[in-house]
Formats: C-alpha cells, structure tokens, sequence
C-alpha cells in the first residue's frame, strides 16, 4: 500500500474529518491516478484512505478515516447502501417526485461521484480520479442497490480535465432511449439524460420551485419573468400557481423548445407564455428602458464563480442582473434570486443582492432563504457542499 506523508501541522483538517488533501499539504508520496493510498501525519500517524490524483490541486480525496476499513467493492455497496438509506427517509420518491438525487459525492462519503435517478434511469458523473477507478465497482453496486437495469454515463464537466481525465458519456450499463419522463409535485416534466444539463435535469430546485408555485398563488403575482429558464421548471410552477403569463428567457433554442413541449404537457395555454432566446443582461436592459414590469422574477443564472477566485468578477455580474430585475419588479413584487457558484457564499451573495437593491434605490424584506432540496445534503464537516443559495425578496410596495 502506497502511502502519502503529510507536512508538518497540516494533518489538522482530516482530524476534523475534511475529505481533502490539497497539493500544498503533501510532503512526499505519489500513486497512480485512482489508486488508493493511506494517508499519514508528518510523524507517521494514520489520517485516512483515499484516492491519489497527481493531475488535480485536491491532491488526494479521502475515502474513510478508518485504519480498519478496506476500499474494496464491499465498501462501495456499503456506502451506496447508506446513501440510498437516507434519501428513503425523505419523503421524496416517488411521492414528491420520480427524479432523486441519490448519491452526492462527498457529502455520501463518496468524493467525485454524482448519480440521479429519473425513473427507471440512473445517471452518473465519474468526476474524481477516484470515482473513476472505481467505476466499474460502483456501477454493479447502484444497480444492485435499485434494481434497475439501466445506467447512463454523464462524465463530461469540465472538472474532469483539472484530475487528467477525459470526457465520456453513453450507456456505462443496459441500453435504450435517453428521453426520460418524471413527474414533481404533481407536474410532468420531461429531460434527456445524453444532452440535458449536468445529468439531464436540475434536481437541486424541486422544492423552490414548489414554493414559487405556492407564494404565487398566496400573493396573486399575475405577470411572471423566469430568467436562465433552461426547460421551464419555474415556468410550469408558476402557471401551476395560477399565473396568468410567463415570459420564460433562455439563450438555448433546445431549451425553449421543451419549455413549450412542458406547457403542452401539464394542459397550460400557450398563450399564457412567451418564450425568449436572448441574452438575460440585455433582456432586462431592453425591458426596463421599454417599461415593462413584471410580479414576480426568478433569476437563476449558470455558474458565474466556480472557485473562490473567481468571486469579484462574479459579483459584479451576480449585482448587475439583481439590480436590473429589482428595478424591473413592482412595488409588493417577488424576486426570487440564486447562486449556484461555489467560489460566491450565503453571506456573499447576500450582501451582493443588499447592494443591487441599493443601487436600484429600492428596499425589500427577505422572505425566506433558499437552498438545494435535501436529497442535495450539506454534511457538517463539508461546508463546500452548500453551493446553491437563494433569496426570496419582496419588494417594499
């Protein structure tokens, strides 16, 4: 067994059971990429298991803290046995929803690995060098574990790359269609697993938009703008909620089209919709100088800021989109405002959205503040697994 030997003092983050081990942290040791490796103190305590990757910053992503535990197939049986425990203790599938998030990497113990459910499909993303070198062990085990026959590989972010892996993609086991449908909250939704977006659909905001469908409803929000719309799903809680138009806006043709094809689906008027492709920035410019307004606006833009370096540059456009949308809101109208950047913290994006309200010259009362549903869980010693947070804004009338 190979092992990686720590420098001095920096063993203090696997104690508090951190599952990385950055490139800085490391003394001397090297592995193949995947392989497991013990990592040790610099006086040559056991730390923990985990998977070496010589390529990536994350030098090492820890496995167990365990001296006694073996990485072998047992231990990803056990540790998907465990994910699948906790999501069956979530009133989700299928009441909730057909589409569950099922194992979320490091918050399951199980660093670089991304699998969804829609239906009879799982999805997954091998993004670790780790979870890769296990792929084939991890597959038998999700369908052991579930009992279907079918598992689609989405191994394609670019995070791949910083752990020297190629993209892949396609049937890793069984074969068939890759157009999947699911239902949420009652509504029916349709994805692609082989083009949609990260596994094919965006799991983490099934109770947002519940909630969106609910504050419509309760505040009588009537004019509705759905920005970075991707195939709807705010769109059909909106109409859900009784909204009497949406104007959805998206830059992917592919995208808008199934927004339409959703709206058909659920039995919603099309004229009660309008679909957009164009660039969101300008679209709030060109409505404001028009003087539109709208009662409600969700604002739920792509990763601005993966990493922490990344965050001033992505302030200014996180601030730029919230002003324009609070200008654009009318008085006692609702924002509902999201960051998925990893690199941009609650607080963070809190005081952005406080300074684009500033900005506009408006004021407003948070509502409630917004995270990824549960089957996305954020572990104690993991804080970086929180990386979707929103507000709920009502505009001061």
């Amino acid at each position: 067994m190979k092992s990686i030997r720590l420098l001095e003092g920096k063993e203090r983050s696997l104690l508090r059971r951190h599952p990385w081990v950055f490139q800085g942290s490391v003394a001397r040791g090297k592995a193949d990429p995947g392989e497991t490796v013990r990592v040790e103190a610099a006086d040559g305590r056991f730390l923990a298991w985990g998977a070496y990757s010589g390529s990536s910053m994350i030098r090492v992503r820890a496995w167990s803290f365990d001296e006694a535990e073996r990485i072998d197939h047992a231990f990803f049986k056990r540790r998907i046995a465990r994910a699948l425990a906790l999501r069956a203790r979530l009133p989700i599938y299928p009441h909730a929803s057909t589409g569950v998030r099922l194992v979320h990497g490091e918050a399951d113990g199980l660093p670089g690995l991304i699998v969804d459910r829609y239906g009879d499909v799982l999805s997954a993303q091998f993004l670790s060098a780790g979870s890769e070198r296990w792929k084939g062990a991890i597959a038998d085990a999700l369908l052991a574990a579930t009992g279907l026959t079918r598992l689609y590989e989405r191994s394609d972010s670019g995070v791949r790359g910083l752990e020297g892996l190629e993209p892949v993609t396609g049937w890793l086991r069984g074969a068939g269609p890759t157009e999947v449908a699911i239902t949420e909250h009652d509504w029916h939704l349709t994805l692609d697993v082989a083009s949609g977006h990260k596994t094919g659909f965006y799991l983490d905001q099934r109770d947002n938009r519940a909630h969106f469908a609910r504050w419509v409803r309760q505040f009588g929000l009537k004019r509705v703008l759905n920005c970075y719309c991707y195939t709807g799903g705010f769109t059909v809680a909106a109409l859900a909620g009784g909204a009497e138009h949406v104007t959805s806006v998206d830059s992917s043709a592919p995208a808008l089209e199934r927004v339409a094809a959703h709206l058909a689906l659920n039995g919603f008027d099309a004229t009660h919709s309008e679909a957009l492709d164009a660039d969101v920035n300008q679209f709030l410019r060109d409505a404001l100088k028009g003087g539109r307004s709208f009662d409600a606006i969700v604002l739920d833009p792509p990763k601005f800021a993966p990493t922490a370096s990344h965050a001033e540059r992505a302030a200014r456009a996180y601030k730029d989109i919230n002003r324009l949308a609070l200008k654009l809101l009318a008085p006692g109208g609702l924002l509902l405002t999201f960051s998925c950047s990893g690199g941009v913290g609650a607080e963070l994006f809190h005081k952005i959205v406080a300074g684009a309200a500033m900005d506009a010259e408006v004021d407003g009362a948070i509502l409630q503040r917004l995270e990824g549903a549960p089957d996305h869980p954020t572990t104690l010693v993991f804080p970086e697994g929180e990386y979707l947070k929103g507000l709920a804004i009502l505009k001061a009338a």
